[in-house]
């Protein structure tokens, strides 16, 4: 609404924002399946008590804290977190919309956070000295990718966040194709993954 760009990013957004939401909801299924601590973690939690008398439960952010945020239990609690975060940005936009300053850096933040999606696999494998379990035919896919968005961003003259975004996610995928070809040419020391002694049962 403050500045307009062509409506083929607006398409890609919302089909990466809708890919995102359902890689999300599988993550989640996945992880409580697999889970150990079966205590319900969630966005807006209700009384225990309120449950049990089967009446309409009393809403709380409980777990409103960075402790146990974004590690909730169902995937509600994060389209309720989704929702929530929309309607406050939507409301200060409305209220800023007037201002160039505050469109260029909400539009710059945007970018910026989605050019940040493949930080915590490239902090994780440096962590771990490793790049075992990650599918490098999946970052050849997110490079080639950014590499063509990037391409249209310069040629059609995008706005100048999405050329330099573009061109900072695809650094981050090239360091990540590099801790492959590093780790896998010069071996480190195993890391040890500390075992649960119930884990049998989950298995």
């Amino acid at each position: 609404f403050g500045r307009r760009f062509e409506a083929p990013l607006l398409w890609q957004s919302i089909i990466m924002i809708v890919t995102m939401l359902l890689m999300l909801k599988l993550c989640t299924e996945v992880r409580v399946a697999n889970e150990l601590n079966v205590k319900r973690r969630c966005f807006a939690a209700a009384d225990s008590k309120d449950e049990e008398m089967k009446s309409a439960p009393r809403r709380s952010c409980l777990d409103f804290d960075l402790k146990h945020f974004w590690h909730w239990s169902q995937f509600a609690d994060y389209v309720q977190c989704v929702l929530a975060f929309c309607a406050v940005a939507g409301y200060l936009t409305y209220l800023w919309l007037d201002s160039s300053l505050f469109v260029e850096l909400l539009g710059f933040m945007a970018v910026l956070t989605e050019a940040m999606l493949g930080v915590p696999q490239l902090y994780r494998n440096y962590c771990n000295s490793s790049t075992e379990g990650m599918s490098v035919k999946m970052v050849l896919m997110w490079t080639s990718g950014d590499t063509f968005k990037t391409v249209y961003f310069i040629l059609n003259q995008a706005p100048f966040q999405f050329s330099i975004c573009g061109l900072l996610q695809v650094l981050v995928d090239v360091a990540i194709l590099l801790q492959v070809y590093l780790y896998s040419s010069y071996p480190q020391k195993p890391v040890s993954h500390p075992t649960h002694p119930a884990s049998t049962k989950a298995l």
